[in-house]
C-alpha cells in the first residue's frame, strides 16, 4: 500500500531577501568584537551553543570555538543531551529546541528566535494529524525529527534522515506497517529503498521541494566530473539523479571521502561553510532552484533558519528571553518516541 493519505497544511512563510537582510545588524569591523561577546556570556551563563549546519556560518564558527556543536538534528540531540551545562541555545529551528527539551527538561533551552519555524511542521498541525493516525490504528507511526512535540507525542518512533532507513527496515522486520509524516519526499525514498507498506502524509520542505530535475542535468552535464548530492527530502526525480543520497552530516562526508574534486549539492547552501572546512579543495556548486516549473521561493536556502544570528543569540543571552517550553504531558509522550530512536541509534 502507497500514496498519500492525508494533506499537508498550507503555511505562509517569510520571504527569503527580506530574511537575508535582517542579517546586517553588524558590520565585518564589528564582528570580532560581538564574537568575544558572545563567548564570555556563553561562559557566564554556563550556556551551550548547539547549532544547525543550515545556520550562518558565524554561528557556526560560535559553536566551534566555544566549545559547542554544528550538526543535523539527531547529532545536535545526542550533544545537547551529553553536556553538563545547565542552558542549552539551540541555533535552528523551534521543533530543534523542542527536542532539547523534551530529552533535557532540567535544563533552560533558549532560541535566537522563536519565530524560525519549518515547513515541515507547519503543514503537519497535531489535529489533523491525529485524525490520520486515527483513520490507520494498524499501523507504526513513524515520525520525521522535524515535527513537532505533539506530533512527537502521538508518534511510536522518531526519526531522522541520518536514521531513516535503518530504522524503517527494522520496522519491516517485525512486519510492521507504516504511517509516515511529514515529508512526502524522505517517505516515498524510504519506501523505494525499504519496500515498506507505508501511508504518507503529503508535507513537503521548502528549500528540498524547489529542487529542479531538468536544469540539475544541464549543470551536470556542464561539470559531468562533479559528484551529485542530494537531501532525501528532495523530490524523486532529482534524488534519482544522485550519486549520493543523505542526511547532512553524511553529505559532508561523502564530500570529504569521495575522488570528485567538485560537486553539486541538494540541500540549504549554508551547508558549504562545514563541506568546504571538511574538504577545502573540492568545488561546490548549488543544484539548480531555478528552471522549469521554478517559483524559487526559497531559493536553496532555509527563510527560518536565516532568522537565527548572532545579534539575536547576544540578546537571549543578556536578556534570557525565548525560553522553549513544552507540555509536560506532551513531552513524556514524545520522549519516549524520541528516546526510541535515540537508543536504536547508540546501538
Amino acid at each position: 500500500m502507497s500514496g498519500f493519505h492525508a494533506t499537508a497544511t498550507p503555511f505562509d512563510y517569510p520571504e527569503t531577501r527580506m530574511v537575508e537582510a535582517s542579517l546586517g545588524h553588524y558590520s565585518d569591523a564589528e564582528r570580532p568584537q560581538l564574537m568575544e561577546r558572545a563567548q564570555e556570556l556563553l561562559a557566564r551563563e554556563d550556556a551551550l551553543l548547539v547549532a544547525h549546519y543550515y545556520t550562518h556560518p558565524d554561528l557556526q564558527t560560535l559553536a566551534d570555538i566555544s566549545g559547542g556543536t554544528v550538526a543535523d538534528s539527531l547529532e545536535m540531540a545526542r550533544f545537547g543531551s551529553a553536556s553538563d551545562a545547565s542552558t542549552l541555545i539551540v541555533a535552528g529551528v523551534r521543533f530543534m529546541g523542542e527536542t532539547a527539551k523534551i530529552l533535557n527538561p532540567e535544563k533552560r533551552v533558549l532560541m535566537p528566535t522563536l519565530e524560525a519555524e519549518c515547513s515541515l511542521d507547519l503543514g503537519c498541525p497535531i489535529e489533523p494529524f491525529t485524525e490520520f493516525c486515527d483513520a490507520h490504528p494498524d499501523r507504526e507511526v513513524v515520525v520525521y525529527a522535524n515535527t513537532s512535540a505533539a506530533v512527537k507525542a502521538r508518534a511510536d518512533w522518531v526519526v531522522t534522515s541520518s536514521c531513516a532507513v535503518r530504522i524503517i527496515a527494522h520496522l519491516m522486520d517485525r512486519d510492521q506497517k507504516i504511517l509516515w509524516a511529514p515529508d512526502r519526499h524522505l517517505g516515498h525514498y524510504l519506501q523505494r529503498v525499504t519496500g515498506a507498506d507505508m501511508v504518507r502524509w503529503d508535507g513537503h520542505c521548502v528549500v528540498h521541494d524547489e529542487f529542479k530535475f531538468r536544469a540539475l542535468g544541464d549543470l551536470a552535464e556542464q561539470h559531468p566530473e562533479a559528484a551529485i548530492l542530494v537531501h532525501p527530502e528532495s523530490p524523486e526525480e532529482v534524488i534519482a539523479m544522485a550519486d549520493v543520497v543523505g542526511s547532512t552530516t553524511q553529505l559532508i562526508q561523502a564530500c570529504q571521502d569521495l575522488p570528485n574534486l567538485s560537486f553539486i549539492v541538494a540541500t540549504d547552501r549554508r551547508i558549504f561553510h562545514k563541506m568546504q572546512q571538511a574538504a577545502p579543495d573540492k568545488l561546490l556548486l548549488e543544484a539548480p532552484t531555478s528552471g522549469e516549473g521554478a517559483t524559487c521561493k526559497s531559493c536553496a536556502h532555509c527563510p527560518w533558519m536565516a532568522m537565527n544570528n548572532l545579534s539575536g543569540l547576544i540578546e537571549v543571552l543578556e536578556n534570557g528571553g525565548n525560553e522553549i517550553h513544552v507540555d509536560e504531558t506532551i513531552r513524556q509522550q514524545a520522549l519516549r518516541s524520541t528516546r526510541r530512536m535515540m537508543e536504536f541509534t547508540a546501538h
